[in-house]
């Protein structure tokens, strides 16, 4: 069986010193012999691991013929993000988790080939809008540019709806602008994704703050449908000892200044962002580990990243540990953080931490972890960044009362078509499941795409 196509990255010693996107793509030849692995299985079931229905054998085949354009048109049939889930999807836990060869050996790397496809079509420079269906007259308006909300746009444009996006932040995107670092997404792929979709017939409002700006109520009296997209941007936090002193970031906070605001490229753009030289990164999660990987870009000598499990419950991707590893992070496993100290000047000094042991496992099927008594210790650093996961913005549920919302404030809606309990109102993605990852939101927001395709229809 021949083997997997590895993917050429920037060596970790020179890529620990710059923001350049560390993993460079396929050649065309790489391509081709990856291309070549695939079963071009009767049943496909590939297909079954993905969230937005990617016909994955045909547009693979089309890279075997060498019709590198056609494929990228082929996935964007579903997918109007390719160049973006080619780079960030776990596709080894969905599509390539149920390829055939996986079951003898290793996967056909379906979303490098993705990305591959996604690449040539834009550097060709031969983008195609594919013509709309016939302008129906309905207007839907879209709260958030994140993936769930850019590709119920994309889709419901083709259907021949009017959209309209109201982004929050002065640059479009969500999470994949903020939230993930230009080393993992450049944004340049972003902007390019995007324009796409504007072209489709897209209006994109930036700085657009609903909850503020204009009330649920107040869209569903101009658009016909409304779907919230927002996402889960409202930090948590340990609530430990000393968290308020200066030099604790939210992993939100600390991204959306390196990433959004280019706090990286200080003073050509004017955001300060803390450059540690010692950091503690606090979170086993992906979030954590680019928000580690980025203190390490901005000159940090040392990166603690604190989890408070074992290796083999980290929730991050394996791709992203080995990346963090070879840099140089220094993972601590097993260890919590207990107090953060001050200097006496209110910045950070030290932060406790406390061993742990694992118990029998939670209500998550992770075995729990139990502090191990008397084993406390301390590090020194001079920013901690707190990574645990984020909660549900409640700008637009303080705002809609009569929206149905469950006990830890994200909207209840239909997972088969985003309804909520407000008629015309729809919603998907993290502000539904809570954190979650870029295409399961892609997946969730094609779905409200249908069910508000036929809504506008009956």
């Amino acid at each position: 069986m021949m083997a997997r196509e590895p993917m050429l990255q920037q060596s970790p010693d020179r890529r620990k010193r710059n923001f350049e996107e560390v993993a460079l793509g396929y050649t065309e030849e790489q391509a081709l012999r990856e291309a070549g692995r695939c079963l071009q299985c009767k049943k496909p079931v590939c297909m079954n691991g993905c969230p937005v229905g990617v016909d994955i054998p045909a547009f693979i085949n089309l890279i075997k013929e060498r019709d590198y354009i056609g494929a990228s048109r082929k996935i964007k049939g579903t997918n109007s993000l390719p160049a973006i889930c080619g780079r960030v999807c776990p596709q080894e836990g969905q599509c390539e988790k149920e390829c055939i060869l996986g079951r003898k050996g290793e996967p056909v790397a379906i979303g490098r080939l993705e990305r591959f496809a996604a690449d040539y079509e834009r550097n060709a420079g031969h983008i195609q809008i594919p013509k709309a269906a016939e302008a129906t007259g309905k207007k839907i308006a879209v709260v958030g540019s994140g993936p769930a909300g850019l590709i119920l746009a994309s889709d419901l444009a083709k259907a021949g709806h009017s959209v309209t996006v109201f982004e929050a932040l002065h640059k479009t995107g969500g999470v994949l602008t903020y939230g993930i670092p230009e080393f993992r997404l450049p944004k340049a792929i972003v902007e390019a994704e995007v324009n796409y979709i504007s072209k489709l017939g897209v209006s994109i409002k930036t700085s657009h703050v609903i909850g503020k700006l204009y009330m649920v109520d107040e869209l569903l009296a101009a658009f016909d449908a409304v779907f919230i997209g927002t996402g889960a941007g409202s930090p948590h936090f340990m609530g430990i000892e000393g968290e308020n002193l200066n030099g604790v970031y939210s992993a939100n906070e600390f991204l959306t200044r390196v990433n959004l605001m280019k706090g990286y490229l200080f003073p050509e753009y004017a955001t300060p962002v803390s450059r540690g030289g010692k950091v503690a990164v606090v979170g086993g999660g992906n979030v954590a580990m680019d928000s580690a990987r980025s203190a390490l870009r901005l000159g940090a000598e040392h990166v603690y990243s604190l989890y408070r499990r074992s290796r083999v419950e980290m929730p991050a991707r394996d791709e992203e540990i080995e990346n963090a590893e070879e840099e140089g992070i220094d993972l601590r496993l097993l260890t919590n953080p207990v107090r953060i100290i001050g200097d006496g000047k209110n910045w950070v000094k030290e932060v406790e931490c406390i061993k742990m042991e694992l118990g029998e496992p939670d209500e998550s099927g992770r075995r729990r972890p139990v502090p191990v008594k008397g084993s406390e210790f301390r590090l020194e650093v001079d920013v901690v960044i707190v990574a645990i996961g984020q909660g549900a913005n409640p700008l637009i549920s303080s705002t809609t009362p009569d929206i149905e919302l469950n006990r830890w404030g994200y909207i209840i809606a239909d997972a088969e078509t985003g309804k909520t309990s407000k008629e015309g109102v729809y919603a998907g993605g993290d502000i539904v499941t809570g954190s979650a990852t870029v295409i399961s939101a892609m997946g969730a927001g094609r779905k409200s795409a249908m069910a508000i395709d036929k809504f506008l229809s009956d």
